[in-house]
């Protein structure tokens, strides 16, 4: 009995010296370097709709135009077939049809001058040949009484001066008027009549009739 017990206490006693059993982690097997390893990422890609626009502005402004916009010239009025006043040079010109092909630039400084009067004595008139054989210019003139409806003759004013530019001009004083044929209301008509060199006529302009007032005080 004793040898009993004491084997039963031999037993317990090695049952508590025994270390305890500890649970061993279940680990992963090893994997063989040479099997491939895939790992498979789920990527979720959020997709917020926008609205494109159809125009993208620039956001530099284009460079303003330098260019000068042109102006364009008024209209001109019809030039009256009788006379036309060039307002740059203050002259009135004759239409060229009066020149008869012969003449061109017909001009002269007014439409009216008088015997006496101081302010509007004078008129200047200027033509240019157009024909090269008109060397020299002669100046014809007549007076038309308005009253009585006489005609009176042509006079010759004498040779018109030329200039650098191949015109022609002569200044006609109202004194110069013959004195049979002083009116105190008439028409001053001219002609212009184109000599060669030898003194032989070569054209003659239209006669400019009723155009120029002539008066023995101030018109």
């Amino acid at each position: 009995m004793k040898q009993i017990l004491i084997i039963f206490l031999a037993l317990v006693l090695v049952a508590c010296s025994a270390p305890a059993a500890t649970e061993q982690p279940t680990a992963a097997p090893p994997i063989a370097s040479s099997t491939p390893v895939v790992i498979v990422e789920t990527v979720v890609v959020t997709v917020i709709p926008t609205q494109v626009p159809t125009e993208v502005a620039s956001a530099t402004p284009p460079p303003l135009s330098t260019e000068v916009p042109q102006q364009v010239p008024p209209t001109e009025a019809a030039a009256p077939t009788a006379a036309v006043v060039n307002a740059a040079e203050s002259l009135i010109a004759a239409d060229d049809v009066l020149g008869a092909g012969w003449f061109a630039s017909m001009t002269r400084t007014a439409n009216a001058f008088s015997f006496r009067c101081q302010l509007s004595k004078d008129i200047t008139f200027s033509v240019k040949p157009t024909n090269p054989n008109i060397t020299q210019v002669d100046f014809y003139y007549r007076i038309e009484d308005r009253a009585t409806g006489a005609v009176f003759d042509w006079q010759n004013a004498g040779r018109m001066l030329p200039d650098a530019s191949g015109n022609f001009a002569l200044v006609f004083s109202g004194e110069s008027v013959n004195a049979n044929f002083r009116k105190p209301n008439a028409w001053f008509d001219y002609q212009f009549i184109g000599m060669s060199r030898s003194g032989g006529v070569v054209g003659r302009s239209e006669k400019i009739v009723q155009q120029v007032t002539y008066t023995l005080d101030c018109p």
